[in-house]
């Protein structure tokens, strides 16, 4: 497929991507997985291929990386969300066997592969989404671009511009506002959550939008999944739990569950002496039932799919007052009731944060919550009932709206793409 602009969303958790289709109009591309899908997951894989003479690595990425992962776990290196590292300092390379994969070769191998799944041709201009603030607690923004400058460089697209993801929603959104108005945009991706307040100009009054201010944080659907783990999954696993060191009883040490913060990486933990020292751990536990487990999930590679069942419950609660945690796999049978007020509870650092950065978005735009007549919310976690509250809270209901989650930034940067001047949305 073929367009004169593509707007690519490059997001932590899910890719997406839409075709310029004319004037005022643009097309989300489905990939031929499945039924179809519009989404394009953010992950790699990789496995060692044996041709005789010597081993290739070889790659696959989105949901067919999801594929190769699961037929082989124990056999590759999967990866992903690797978007949040690219404003980190201390991120120089993944180890892929034995390789060492900078992040702008990593964004490479898995363009290519969306390029080819999705049949794209390059089209003069691509618009890039990138958040207001990227992840991490220190991010380094310039780091973060030069990465992305080199990674997007192999697509071999005459012009790329960048255009803050929130910014490119509101662009989408403009379609639905026939009077002029003052939005307020938030994007709430998987590893960042980022607001943008926009002036929408009635059609035929002149610039149909100017940007006013904007404002991010780097938390997001991530670090909702993580406190799930770290409140309910990790103390089934042990944490918390105690072992017996001569006449003492002594906590179990918390380093074990560190690397839970991101499930990839328990793959590092597959290794003798992390597994000897649990296997000895197991054996002077009061109550060894958890860290057993946790062995099991180490050596079979259940990672993914336990981290498939927390998102399954954050969705579930977003919709019932109460949802089930359940995992199965490696002779694991995990099932706990919980209830939506208790996850909320978990949060509630976050919310505070979110809000306080959706503030700081009106005080750059100079803008009080009274002037802001829309509110659209956009983003996987925008249907987290405590994170619509935020708004509800502050604007009234009947100026919260939400729609098209998942795939309102890349059909608004499709939109931008196809302005004459970008100038007054790139970033």
């Amino acid at each position: 497929m073929t367009s004169t602009a593509m707007g690519l969303d490059f997001g932590t958790t899910n890719t997406v991507v839409a075709l310029g289709s004319g004037p005022g109009a643009a097309d989300v591309l489905s990939f031929p997985h499945g039924d179809g899908t519009r989404t394009f997951r953010s992950a790699l894989c990789f496995w060692a291929d044996d041709d005789g003479k010597r081993a290739q690595i070889l790659h696959e990425a989105g949901p067919w990386a999801i594929d190769e992962y699961l037929a082989f776990p124990q056999d590759s290196r999967f990866i992903q969300s690797f978007k949040s590292v690219a404003a980190s300092k201390t991120f120089e390379h993944a180890t892929v066997f034995e390789k060492r994969l900078r992040f702008e070769e990593l964004l490479s191998h898995f363009l290519d592969k969306l390029i080819a799944h999705g049949g794209l041709k390059m089209p003069e201009r691509i618009v890039i989404g990138r958040p207001v603030q990227f992840a991490g607690s220190r991010p380094d923004e310039a780091l973060a671009l030069e990465r992305y400058g080199r990674g997007f460089a192999t697509l071999g697209a005459r012009e790329i511009a960048y255009v803050y993801e929130p910014l490119a929603a509101a662009f989408s959104f403009a379609r639905q506002v026939e009077d002029s108005a003052t939005i307020l945009i938030a994007d709430f991706g998987g590893g960042t959550s980022d607001f943008s307040v926009v002036r929408v100009n009635a059609p035929g009054t002149g610039a149909r939008c100017t940007p006013l201010g904007h404002a991010g944080v780097g938390i997001a659907g991530d670090r909702f999944d993580y406190r799930i783990v770290d409140r309910l999954v990790l103390p089934l696993l042990g944490k918390g739990g105690f072992y017996r060191s001569f006449d003492k009883h002594l906590e179990i040490p918390r380093g074990y569950f560190a690397d839970f913060a991101d499930w990839s990486r328990l793959a590092l933990m597959r290794n003798r002496r992390t597994l000897e020292e649990l296997r000895k751990l197991a054996k002077s536990a009061v109550d060894p039932t958890g860290i057993e487990r946790m062995i099991r999930l180490i050596e079979l590679e259940l990672g993914f799919p336990l981290y498939d069942a927390v998102g399954r419950l954050k969705r579930e609660l977003s919709g019932s007052d109460t949802a089930r945690f359940q995992f199965s796999g490696g002779g694991i049978e995990l099932d706990e009731a919980v209830d939506r007020t208790a996850f909320e509870d978990w949060i509630t650092p976050d919310l505070a944060e979110i809000g306080a950065a959706a503030d700081r978005a009106l005080a750059a735009a100079n803008t009080a919550p009274a002037d802001i007549d829309r509110v659209f919310l956009t983003g996987g976690s925008s249907l987290v009932p405590a994170v619509r509250q935020i708004f509800i809270d502050r604007f009234g209901e009947a100026r919260v709206a939400g729609g098209e989650e998942l795939t309102s930034i890349a059909h608004g940067l499709a939109l931008v793409g196809q302005e004459p001047d970008m100038g007054g949305w790139t970033a």
